[in-house]
């Protein structure tokens, strides 16, 4: 099966899971993400199940990795790290990954419904278990040499003070691209095959040109490139 033909098996596969519209530009992401609001992270303790969790909110700033470190300094019994962001600062975005990862044990999750598009895929991807709920939409990049102007539209329609920071960000975060994304990938246990067939390629191969530049993982693909350890799955 080609890349498209695959595109458009899994769009419709989403479409029929999570009855959300399609992204006609991004066929295999839903029209309306709900990443959460256009503000700074917030970062809430919370009952859930009967489970301490973190609900971690809004677009990565800068200061993430320490208010993290903090939050979950400051309630000892947090196990789980509930995400839905729009990205932001790719070096926090890592750094905040890392804060995760030196806990044991700690769960990242993506709920149903909830989006983690961007530099959010690092700082779920430090979690030492990961969850992706069905519904949930793990959503990535894929970088071009060009600019990222989908992420600075939204941050303008959302009227954040900081979107001059995050076009510095989207910058610094394309110029990073293969040494440090590559060694987090590694250091986390994540396939680094993530990074050389989704989100580094400009578009689809073999000169099947594609219109976007975002792509949301099918549970299968979440697996496929250990994003979701299959030892870890949870139906």
């Amino acid at each position: 099966m080609n890349r498209v033909a695959r595109l458009a098996t899994l769009a419709g596969v989403l479409a029929l899971s999570t009855g959300a519209k399609l992204d006609p530009e991004n066929p295999t992401c839903p029209a309306e993400p709900d990443w959460g609001p256009p503000t700074k992270m917030t970062l809430t303790p919370v009952e859930r199940d009967g489970k301490r969790v973190l609900l971690a909110e809004g677009m990565i700033d800068y200061n993430l990795p320490a208010r993290l470190q903090k939050a979950i300094d400051d309630d000892e019994l947090i196990e789980e790290v509930w995400l839905r962001s729009r990205g932001g600062d790719a070096q926090a975005g890592n750094a905040a990954g890392k804060v995760i990862r030196s806990i044991p044990g700690m769960l990242t999750r993506i709920p149903k419904g909830w989006t983690c598009f961007s530099a959010c895929n690092f700082v779920f991807m430090g979690g030492d278990r990961r969850k992706i709920d069905k519904g949930g939409v793990f959503m990535v990049h894929m970088f071009t040499h060009t600019g990222q102007r989908d992420v600075i539209d939204m941050a303008v329609e959302g009227g954040t003070k900081d979107t001059v920071h995050l076009i510095g960000d989207i910058e610094q975060s394309s110029a990073l691209l293969a040494s440090e994304d590559n060694d987090f990938l590694i250091r986390m246990g994540v396939s680094r095959k993530l990074l050389t067939e989704i989100m580094y390629q400009q578009s689809a191969t073999s000169g099947e040109r594609l219109k976007g530049t975002r792509y949301c993982l099918s549970q299968d693909e979440a697996i496929e490139y250990n994003v979701m350890p299959i030892e870890k799955r949870e139906n």
